[in-house]
């Protein structure tokens, strides 16, 4: 599919999503809310794509929403309760944007450069894992905007760099840079600039998806299975997926190849 603001490149295993409106430092329009939800579904679908890398063209990986999408939110015509609705139709359609991140199947990393705020940080933090060029800069913008942040960091954030990081992130909308977020551990590593930091995602992703594809899906949804869970539970919860997956082409593959002394071929069966 052709995206006005998105571009999907992929290179063997590897699905790079690209945010596209660099002249507006890939300030979220209305189109690019829409439409990252249908490119994470066409790469979902994409069996050769194992791992996705997600990247914003030009100095920034995302400044968030648009401001002139906030201008334009405005009270329908009706009963105050039918423009409540709406907007909270909006808000929920909003939040699939980053939802569709942790929800894919397939890991997610951020390759973060330049600004990453506010929803660029619903963005991020819907990855699974997250590097950063050494000019980055982070911030739960919309508190600096009036606004309670709604469309997932909230939510994802404590799990990443716990309560504190998070309460003093949100509840200031200051601005922190690569150290800060590489030393509360909102990023796994730091690299000089956009292109090593890109380089260095793209290594990693390739790294992932020599693993069999089962085996990686399996993971993320025994991680995500862990929240809310006690270790009781999710034991339980990774008992019952390896019950229903671990006798596998994968596991044989694995075990030939090793017998064989040489790598294995893993096809996700």
């Amino acid at each position: 599919m052709g995206y006005q603001h998105l571009d999907i490149e992929r290179d063997g295993a590897v699905a790079t999503l690209w945010l596209n409106r660099p002249e507006k430092l890939n300030a979220m329009s209305s189109d690019i809310w829409e439409d990252i939800p249908v490119a994470m579904a066409e790469i979902d679908a994409d069996e050769t794509a194992r791992v996705v890398v997600l990247v914003g063209r030009g100095k920034a990986f995302s400044v968030g929403i648009d401001v002139g999408l906030l201008a334009n939110l405005q009270p329908g015509p009706g009963s105050p309760a039918e423009s409540n609705q709406k907007l909270f139709r909006t808000i929920k359609r909003l939040q699939q944007t980053a939802s569709c991140l942790a929800d894919s199947p397939k890991p997610v990393i951020a390759a973060v450069h330049g600004y990453c705020l506010g929803g660029g940080m619903a963005l991020a933090t819907a990855c699974d894992i997250r590097l950063a060029a050494a000019d980055s800069v982070f911030s739960v913008r919309e508190t600096r905007m009036g606004l309670v942040a709604d469309t997932g960091i909230l939510q994802r954030l404590p799990a990443i760099v716990g309560p504190g990081h998070t309460a003093e992130l949100a509840y200031t909308g200051k601005d922190i840079h690569a150290d800060r977020a590489l030393s509360i551990g909102l990023v796994n590593d730091i690299f000089t600039d956009a292109q090593a930091t890109l380089a260095a995602a793209v290594r990693l992703a390739t790294e992932i998806a020599a693993s069999s594809p089962l085996v990686i899906r399996g993971i993320k949804q025994v991680l995500a299975a862990n929240q809310g869970r006690t270790v009781e539970q999710a034991l339980d919860f990774v008992a019952q997926w390896n019950a229903a997956y671990l006798i596998s082409n994968d596991l044989t593959e694995a075990i030939t190849a090793f017998f064989e002394k040489r790598e294995p071929d893993f096809r996700g069966t």
